[in-house]
């Protein structure tokens, strides 16, 4: 029998380059795909909120788990990914650094921190990124892969 109440989750993701570096959260590890590590990687995200844009939502997790204000230059890309029985839409974007805000952290994630490529791979070796997509969405924007972020035409109620 057909369950009519499946929904997939939408989430967001922002990949954030300052030139040198990428701005990742570090998390407590709350049954991520490594049980062995306290704290995990990846790029500021979340879900969607009701009554938000994919774009507030992205601008939002990043001042949440940065503590950064940032400026959105492009979208990624759509990942989609089953886990746990669960299937995630993740839309990725792209942004460059404004100025950090004055605000807490969100509740597990640990700090934020300015990564090289380098030191990111050398986390992914260690096992200690949250997904693959962490590395994924890396490697796609390093490849230049940018679609304009009007690709995005959300509708909401008034």
């Amino acid at each position: 029998m057909k369950d009519n109440r499946w929904m997939p989750h939408a989430t967001v993701a922002t990949v954030i380059f300052d030139g040198e570096r990428y701005l990742l959260t570090e998390e407590i590890n709350r049954g991520a795909s490594r049980v062995d590590y306290p704290t995990l990687f990846n790029q500021p995200a979340g879900h969607l909120e009701p009554n938000e844009t994919l774009i507030e939502a992205a601008r939002r997790e990043t001042r949440e788990e940065c503590g950064w204000e940032v400026t959105l230059t492009g979208y990624l890309r759509l990942y989609t990914r089953a886990w746990k029985q669960t299937v995630y839409h993740s839309h990725a974007f792209i942004a460059t650094p404004d100025h950090p805000v004055d605000t807490p952290l969100d509740e597990g994630i640990v700090a934020a921190h300015w990564l090289t490529w380098e030191e990111i791979q050398a986390l992914d070796a260690e096992g200690k990124l949250r997904s693959p997509l962490v590395r994924m969405r890396i490697e796609d924007y390093q490849a230049g892969l940018c679609f304009p972020l009007d690709v995005l035409k959300e509708l909401h109620p008034a």
